[in-house]
């Protein structure tokens, strides 16, 4: 009797312990994408798909995005702990009253450009005049704006702006000169309609000196006062990080790992892969202990430009330091 109780009290005690790392392992994050399933994201399926965020004790749950879903409503909604956005849409919405912060940049360039025909008679920025232009709206707008101001251009007489949809139709159907696209996206979706690229003349916003930095992760700046979070998000972020490095390293498995994650079942694994080789440019210092790392004179730039956007700039005071935060990302290397 004596050692059935013996064995049953060690087993209630090994069931205790197996239960307490099972609780810790189940530490919730829950991220909001900023679009539908696709390379563009392919760090956090990586990580997911490899045990990554798993083996940091993280149970990660991944939402994406869509045309009608706005990460920064989602996380004003408290529906996600850490959402990817844009830096314009980020600092409109913090000054907005939704005090988000930017915990990691994980693109340090940018994929916008503006792609025309070359048919239309643009070959250069001074050839835009005059011209219609399709435009992204929903807070992508702002580095065209400001680009538009700094060619001395007036967007309700020197051009007609045609607010594009998120797709190229525009474009094939001649209803615009020239099409907002993304290098490792809608660019290629223009080919892949027939469209030679001999045909076809871009203009990175990164080139033209209008960039502002894009995919980046931002959280409430309220949760930042809260340690258990930080430590909970750096695990997230170095768990990102390595998922990025291994996707930038194999475009290829990354793509299939993308493939599987997309419920829809739209994803196609050789664009895929192209998309991925295409948003490895935009992340230099992938591989690097630099990656997801902030630089405060790329966001004092995006400042910049967002403060010159024309009679209605996108952000009408400097955010200041508060915007962003190295907290995280510096307690994930270690």
């Amino acid at each position: 009797m004596k050692m059935r109780l013996k064995l049953s009290t060690t087993l209630a005690a090994a069931l205790l312990s197996i239960g307490a790392v099972a609780a810790h392992a189940a530490d919730k994050v829950t991220i909001q994408l900023k679009w539908l399933p696709q390379a563009q994201f392919a760090g956090y399926y990586v990580a997911q798909a490899k045990g990554y965020y798993k083996d940091a004790g993280l149970d990660v749950t991944i939402k994406p995005g869509g045309p009608d879903i706005a990460p920064t409503q989602v996380i004003a909604g408290k529906q996600a702990d850490i959402v990817v956005d844009w830096m314009p849409s980020a600092l409109a919405a913090r000054e907005a009253g939704v005090p988000l912060v930017n915990v990691a940049q994980v693109f340090n360039q940018s994929g916008l450009m503006l792609t025309c025909k070359k048919s239309s008679g643009v070959s250069s920025p001074k050839d835009l005049k005059g011209k219609t232009l399709g435009v992204w709206y929903g807070g992508n707008e702002y580095p065209f704006l400001n680009w538009m101001t700094k060619l001395g251009y007036k967007t309700d007489s020197d051009i007609k702006i045609l607010k594009q949809g998120f797709n190229v139709d525009p474009l094939l159907q001649n209803q615009a000169a020239c099409i907002s696209t993304m290098i490792y996206n809608e660019y290629w979706q223009v080919v892949d309609a027939g469209v030679k690229e001999s045909d076809l003349i871009t203009f990175f916003y990164e080139k033209e000196g209008v960039a502002s930095l894009e995919d980046g992760l931002y959280v409430l700046e309220s949760n930042l006062k809260d340690p258990a979070f930080v430590a909970r998000m750096a695990k997230f972020l170095k768990a990102s990080f390595k998922g990025w490095n291994d996707a930038v390293k194999n475009p290829a498995e990354a793509a299939k790992i993308v493939v599987a994650g997309d419920t829809s079942g739209s994803a196609n694994e050789a664009v895929q892969k192209r998309q991925m080789e295409n948003v490895a440019k935009l992340i230099t210092n992938a591989g690097t202990t630099k990656i997801g790392y902030l630089e405060p004179a790329a966001f004092e730039r995006t400042v910049k430009v967002l403060l010159s956007s024309g009679s209605s700039p996108v952000i009408k005071k400097d955010p200041g330091k508060a915007a962003y935060s190295h907290a995280i990302w510096e307690a994930s290397t270690k």
